[in-house]
């Protein structure tokens, strides 16, 4: 089958089109003829060799295609269109998937479009709902609103708890593309600084969650826009990993919860309990066009070097997606 690989860690130009085998499900495992797949930070840092989680040299996290064969302990039609996490191996014609993991495709949507849901909404919900509590018409800070998962999140927070949003980016056609989605407030971080609006927009209470894709640069800023008891979910470190300076005071004052996570490195039981809530919670919205997967762009699976530096370079409003 064909699949991307890397040569050696390094830039763009040391990916691949390569030849492996189709690969084998276990028992509790379904092989995917794979249709789309999706670029996510993950891959670039697998293909850089600089944290990410690869225990194939096939990279990719995601798929959407359809079963072609079913482990022995698995109930599944061959023929069914199922979208999903995958443990590495997603830029191929053939991937396996823990079954517990694979969603039902709504019929509704193309496989270019299902390849841009499991990721980014999963991390979505997870970082919302199971580790940011949001609750009922809450006020929830997303940065990155532009991002895969910031345009997910924007949508799962406005559907699915009637929050009040606001969100951060640094283009106009971003910030119309948040306000689109349901965004309350759009902030841009290049024109004003994003703690001193959050003040002015919740009459200085703060927000309640924050998910924060930033990190280090944003550390005053954040902690500036929280509300009492709030809770400070970090899923990326964009702008560094080092705070110099740490008042934890200002965390004890406000009660502050502030947890990290990352979603890849979860374990298998994990990922398909989350793909279980998701597809009861908030997959039905997708068929009646409540919830809509953002694509920015579809690369050919030979163009992936093209598709990889689209992301390196910020350039993309939602998912950057593979045909295949």
């Amino acid at each position: 089958m064909k699949c991307i690989t890397v040569k050696q860690p390094g830039g763009t130009d040391q990916l691949q089109v390569s030849e492996q085998p189709v690969p084998e499900p276990g028992s509790d495992e379904i092989l995917i003829h794979v249709q789309a797949t999706a670029v996510n930070r993950t891959d670039i840092l697998n293909r850089e060799n600089t944290g990410g989680y690869a225990t194939t040299p096939i990279l990719g996290v995601e798929v959407a295609g359809v079963v072609e064969k079913a482990g022995a302990n698995v109930k599944v039609e061959p023929g069914t269109r199922v979208m999903g996490l995958v443990n590495g191996g997603g830029y191929a014609e053939y991937a396996v998937m823990p079954a517990g993991r694979a969603m039902i495709i709504p019929e509704e949507l193309t496989f270019e479009e299902a390849a841009a849901i499991p990721e980014v909404f999963l991390t979505a919900y997870q970082t919302l709902f199971w580790l940011g509590e949001l609750k009922r018409e809450e006020t929830v800070l997303i940065h990155a609103g532009g991002s895969g998962v910031g345009t997910a999140a924007i949508q799962l927070a406005k559907q699915l708890r009637a929050a009040r949003v606001i969100t951060t980016a640094g283009k106009a056609e971003k910030l119309d593309m948040t306000r689109s989605l349901g965004a309350d407030v759009c902030i841009n971080y290049k024109e004003e600084a994003f703690d001193e609006a959050v003040k002015q927009v919740t009459d200085h209470e703060g927000v309640n969650v924050i998910l924060d894709f930033i990190g280090a640069s944003y550390w005053e800023k954040n902690l500036n826009s929280m509300a009492v008891d709030g809770r400070w979910v970090l899923i990326g470190m964009l702008g560094g990993a080092m705070v110099e300076h740490v008042d934890l005071s200002q965390l004890m004052a406000k009660r502050i919860h502030l947890k990290g996570t990352l979603l890849t490195p979860r374990s298998d039981a994990y990922k398909a309990a989350l793909a279980q809530a998701f597809s009861k919670d908030a997959l039905p919205l997708f068929s009646t066009g409540k919830l809509k997967p953002i694509v920015d762009r579809v690369f050919p699976l030979d163009e992936i070097a093209a598709a990889h530096q689209h992301m390196e370079n910020n350039q993309n409003i939602g998912k950057i997606i593979l045909h295949v």
